[in-house]
C-alpha cells in the first residue's frame, strides 16, 4: 500500500534518466515521453554520459526548461542520479529498480569495456568512475520525495538493497518484475501521481511511443 504523498505543486515538467550504458532512446525512456505528451508536461530525456560527474551536471543543466517544480524519473544508475538532484534541489523523484551503492557496483566493471546500444560509443569503467561515483553520492535520502519501483526478480541488482535505503518512501513491489522493468506501461499512472498529474490507465494504450 502506497503512503500518503505530501502535499506538493503539480509538476511543471519532467526529466527523464536513463540507467547505466542505456539511452534516451530506450523503451522506458519513449513510454515517459509519450506519457509527458498525452499530459502536455515538458519533457527532456538527455542522452547522458558515461562518465557519472558528468552524467549529472546534463542532467542537472536539464532542470532549467522544466519550470519551477519538475519532476525526476530515473532507471538503475539513473535511479542514483535521479537521488541525488532530488536531494539537492528539493524536488520528487521516481525511481525505477535504483542503484543505491554504485560505486561498489562498478568495482568489478574496472577494465570491462562496453559498447552502448543506442549511441555506438565504445568505453572502458575506469577507477575514475568508481571515485566520481562515491564522490556524487548523497549522504542522506528524504523518503518522502521518493515513488519507488522494484522488480523482485531484479537480475542485475538486489532489490531488498533500494527497499532499505528508501524505507518510508512510497513504494511498490512489482512480483517477478526483472531489471529493465518490462511492466512500466502499466505503472505509468502511479509515477504521474506522484507528480500531480492524472493519467488515466486507459490512456496507456494509446500512447503514441517514439523510441527515435
Amino acid at each position: 500500500m502506497l503512503s500518503p504523498l505530501l502535499t506538493a505543486q503539480t509538476a511543471s515538467g519532467v526529466l527523464y534518466l536513463h540507467g547505466f550504458n542505456s539511452g534516451s532512446a530506450s523503451p522506458k525512456a519513449g513510454l515517459v515521453r509519450a506519457a509527458c505528451a498525452a499530459l502536455g508536461i515538458v519533457c527532456e530525456s538527455p542522452q547522458l554520459p558515461h562518465r557519472p560527474a558528468a552524467a549529472l551536471a546534463l542532467a542537472e543543466a536539464r532542470l532549467a526548461g522544466l519550470g519551477a517544480a519538475p519532476l525526476v524519473v530515473g532507471s538503475s544508475m539513473g535511479g542514483f542520479l535521479a537521488t541525488c538532484l532530488a536531494e539537492r534541489h528539493s524536488l520528487r523523484a521516481v525511481l525505477i529498480n535504483p542503484a543505491v551503492a554504485p560505486a561498489q557496483l562498478v568495482t568489478d566493471w574496472v577494465g570491462t569495456a562496453f559498447a552502448n546500444p543506442y549511441t555506438g560509443e565504445s568505453f572502458s569503467v575506469t577507477d575514475t568512475h568508481i571515485d566520481e561515483l562515491a564522490a556524487l553520492a548523497p549522504e542522506r535520502v528524504s523518503p518522502s520525495r521518493y515513488l519507488v519501483l522494484l522488480g523482485t526478480a531484479d537480475e542485475t541488482l538486489d532489490p531488498r538493497e533500494a527497499f532499505h535505503c528508501y524505507r518510508e518512501s512510497r513504494t511498490i513491489l512489482h512480483p517477478g518484475g526483472n531489471h529493465g522493468f518490462d511492466a512500466l506501461g502499466g505503472y505509468l499512472p502511479a509515477i504521474f501521481a506522484h507528480g500531480g498529474h492524472c493519467l488515466a490507465p486507459e490512456r496507456i494504450t494509446q500512447l503514441d511511443i517514439d523510441d527515435a
